[in-house]
């Protein structure tokens, strides 16, 4: 298993080899987005990279996320109506977001291989996975919906 201090000397190589320039700010990015436990929107992001260095501006976290993205490190994804959210770029996966609740589940891509198909088949569209974004209602809201209906 890859540890986290192997996994930024991977993305700081990736840097180097698109010959850019490896500083703090992107340094406390990487690390930020290493830690964290779900996708983060820019503004969560810049707010956790402002607690470990708070001379970081949010043009500047902005700026490397750009460029992360442009360099194939991170992926970033919208996710029903609010803002786009940023993770590291890995195994490809969709998301499934709950209208309800608001939870959003990764799901593997391969499970959106054959509408990719059907798509580029019927209309010439090449469907980016990392991007999918479907709206439902999750097992545990729907459970509730049906406890609250009265019984027919």
């Amino acid at each position: 298993m890859v540890t986290a201090d192997e996994r930024l000397n991977e993305i700081l190589t990736v840097l180097r080899r698109g010959a850019k320039r490896v500083t703090a700010a992107k340094r406390v990015v990487a690390t930020v987005l290493l830690e964290a436990d779900r996708h983060l929107t820019a503004e969560e992001l810049s707010i956790l990279a402002l607690r470990r260095q708070p001379d970081i501006s949010s043009s500047t976290i902005y700026r490397i996320l750009e460029e992360f993205e442009s360099l194939g490190i991170v992926v970033h994804a919208h996710l029903g109506q609010g803002a786009a959210v940023f993770h590291l770029a890995g195994s490809e996966h969709a998301h499934l977001t709950c209208d309800e609740c608001g939870a959003t589940l990764e799901v593997a891509a391969h499970h959106f291989d054959a509408l990719g198909r059907e798509l580029y088949s019927s209309y010439g569209f090449t469907l980016n996975r990392h991007h999918v974004a479907i709206s439902g209602t999750c097992d545990s809201c729907r459970e509730i919906t049906q406890k609250t209906l009265p019984n027919s």
